[in-house]
C-alpha cells in the first residue's frame, strides 16, 4: 500500500486499539485512554479491524477544503490588486475589494495570495540591513551624543531626559546629565562638566535635531549654523550628524540600557528629583564604565586641553545673537523690550548692534565689544504664550509650566444673572422711616456707656447714696 501520512493522535489510537484486539484492554478503557465516548471507540475498533492503521486516518486528508474559493475568485482579487492596489497592504486592500468590487476575501488568504505574487513582502523581507560600522580606533576621537526622554523616576517623579555622551572608540560612558527637557542650554552644561573632566574630543557624532544642525541651510539670516554650532566651532570641535539612528546605534543601545539599569538604581537609592540624581551619576558612570567599556584600538587619547580660561569658556557656552540698537535705546529680545541706562557710550550705540548673552544659569547681559552695558527689562515675556510652536522634545517641560501656573490663578466664582446686571443687595434690618420712639431708645442706648465712663473718671460711684 505504500506510505501512510498520519498524525500523531492517530498513531496512538492506533496503539491503543492493538492492544484492545489483543486482549489487554477492554473497549471502555480505551475510550478512557483516546479521550472519546465508548461508541467512538467501537467504530475505531471496526475500521482498526477492517482496514488495520490505515483506517483511522482522517478521510479529509489530502482533499481540497470544501470551503476553498474558486480559482476564478484569486485571478479577479489579483488583478484589482495589481492593477488598483499595488502598494496597499493585505488589510486595506481586503476592505477595498469589498467595498468597491465586491469581493469578499479575508485579510489572511489575500496576503497568501499576494505574497506568491510578489506583491506583498513579509516584516522580515521589507526589513533593511545597515552596514555594521567600525569602531573608531581612538579615545576622544568621535563621541556619541543624545538625550532620551523617559519616566526616568518612575511614579515618583515627572519625565525628564538623560543627555548622554559615550566615546565611540571604548563604550565609555563620558558624560550623563539629567535636564528637564532637550534643549541647547541643556548640552552647554553637559558639553562644560565634559570639557571639564576629559578635554576636547576631536568631534561629535549627533542625529539631525534643530539643536546640532540649521534645517533649513538657505535661510537668508543667520550665520548657517545653529548656537551648539556655533559654540563647537569655536572651541575647534567637529559636529557630525547621522542620517539614520542605526548609524549612531551605539548611543541607542546605551539609551536602552540605562532606561532599564539607571532606573532600577534610582529606584533603590529612592532618588526622586534631577539635582539628587546628577548627584548620584558619578558613581554610576564609574561602575558602568568598569563593568561595559572595553580598550580602544589605540592606546593614543586624542582629547585635547581647553585652553580656555572659566570665564571664556562661559562666554563661549552662551545663546549669543545681535541686536539693533534703535534711538530710544532700545532692543528687542525674545520678546521683551530692553532699554539700555543712558550713558556716554550707550549714546553712541544708536543704529548699531551690540550681542546679547544668554547663559544656561539664567544670567543675561548686553556687551558692545565685551563692554557690559546696564539695562532694564521694560516688559517680561511668559515662556508659553498662547497658540506658542512648541517643540517636541520641549513639550513635556512646557505643559508642566502651563500647570503650575494655572495652579497659582484662584478660580473665581461664577456670578448669578442679577449679580451680573448690576445688582447690589441692601442690607438687612427696617426699613422705612425710624419712629419717635425707636429713636428715643437708640439715644437712650448710646448715652447709658457714656454717662457711667464719666462718673468712673471723676471717682463718683453710681449707688444711691445713704439716708441720713
Amino acid at each position: 500500500m505504500g506510505w501512510v501520512e498520519m498524525s500523531e493522535r492517530e498513531l496512538r489510537r492506533a496503539e491503543v486499539l492493538a492492544s484492545v484486539m489483543a486482549g489487554r484492554l477492554t473497549v471502555t478503557a480505551a475510550a478512557e485512554v483516546m479521550g472519546v465516548t465508548r461508541r467512538q471507540a467501537h467504530r475505531l475498533a471496526l475500521r482498526f479491524a477492517d482496514d488495520g492503521a490505515a483506517g483511522l486516518r482522517h478521510h479529509a486528508r489530502g482533499r481540497p477544503s470544501n470551503r476553498l474559493l474558486a480559482p476564478h475568485v484569486r485571478q479577479m482579487a489579483i488583478a484589482y490588486v495589481a492593477e488598483n492596489y499595488r502598494d496597499f497592504g493585505p488589510t486595506l486592500a481586503s476592505q477595498m475589494l469589498l467595498e468597491r468590487h465586491g469581493l469578499a476575501v479575508s485579510r489572511e488568504t489575500l496576503r497568501k495570495w499576494m505574497t506568491a505574487e510578489g506583491l506583498w513582502l513579509s516584516r522580515k523581507q521589507r526589513r533593511q540591513f545597515h552596514q555594521p560600522r567600525v569602531r573608531r580606533e581612538h579615545f576622544g576621537e568621535l563621541v556619541q551624543i543624545d538625550g532620551s526622554e523617559h519616566r526616568w523616576f518612575e511614579d515618583r517623579g515627572p519625565r525628564c531626559t538623560l543627555i548622554v555622551f559615550i566615546d565611540d572608540a571604548t563604550g565609555r560612558l563620558v558624560a550623563l546629565r539629567f535636564v528637564q527637557s532637550e534643549s541647547a542650554f541643556a548640552y552647554f552644561e553637559a558639553l562644560k562638566g565634559y570639557l571639564a573632566s576629559h578635554g576636547r574630543p576631536l568631534a561629535f557624532y549627533s542625529d539631525k535635531h534643530s539643536i546640532f544642525r540649521v534645517s533649513k541651510p538657505q535661510a537668508q539670516g543667520g550665520q548657517g549654523m545653529t548656537q551648539f554650532g556655533r559654540a563647537l566651532s569655536e572651541l575647534s570641535i567637529e559636529i557630525l550628524c547621522a542620517n539614520s539612528s542605526q548609524a549612531k546605534g551605539r548611543v541607542e543601545r546605551v539609551n536602552r540600557t540605562l532606561q532599564d539599569r539607571l532606573v532600577k538604581e534610582l529606584r533603590l537609592e529612592g532618588i526622586s528629583t534631577i539635582e539628587a540624581a546628577n548627584a548620584y551619576l558619578p558613581a554610576f558612570i564609574g561602575r558602568f564604565n568598569e563593568r561595559f567599556a572595553s580598550a580602544p584600538a589605540r592606546p593614543n587619547d586624542l582629547h585635547r586641553p581647553i585652553e580656555r580660561n572659566p570665564e571664556e569658556l562661559d562666554t563661549i557656552l552662551a545663546w549669543r545673537e545681535q541686536r539693533y540698537v534703535t534711538q530710544q535705546l532700545a532692543l528687542s529680545y525674545d520678546s521683551k523690550r530692553i532699554i539700555l541706562d543712558e550713558t556716554p557710550l550707550t549714546a553712541g550705540l544708536i543704529g548699531k548692534y551690540v550681542e546679547t548673552y544668554e547663559f544656561p544659569d539664567g544670567r543675561f547681559e548686553v556687551r558692545w565689544k565685551g563692554v557690559t552695558l546696564a539695562y532694564r527689562v521694560f516688559d517680561k515675556k511668559q515662556r508659553v504664550t498662547h497658540t506658542a510652536i512648541v517643540e517636541n522634545k520641549r513639550l513635556s517641560e512646557a505643559l508642566a509650566w502651563v500647570k503650575a501656573r494655572q495652579d497659582e490663578i484662584k478660580p473665581v466664582p461664577p456670578k448669578t444673572h442679577s449679580e451680573a446686571g448690576g445688582y447690589a443687595p441692601r442690607p438687612k434690618g427696617r426699613r422705612g422711616r425710624i419712629s419717635f420712639v425707636d429713636r428715643h431708645v437708640a439715644a437712650k442706648a448710646a448715652n447709658r456707656p457714656a454717662s457711667a465712663g464719666a462718673a468712673a473718671k471723676h471717682g463718683l460711684s453710681a449707688a444711691p447714696a445713704e439716708a441720713p
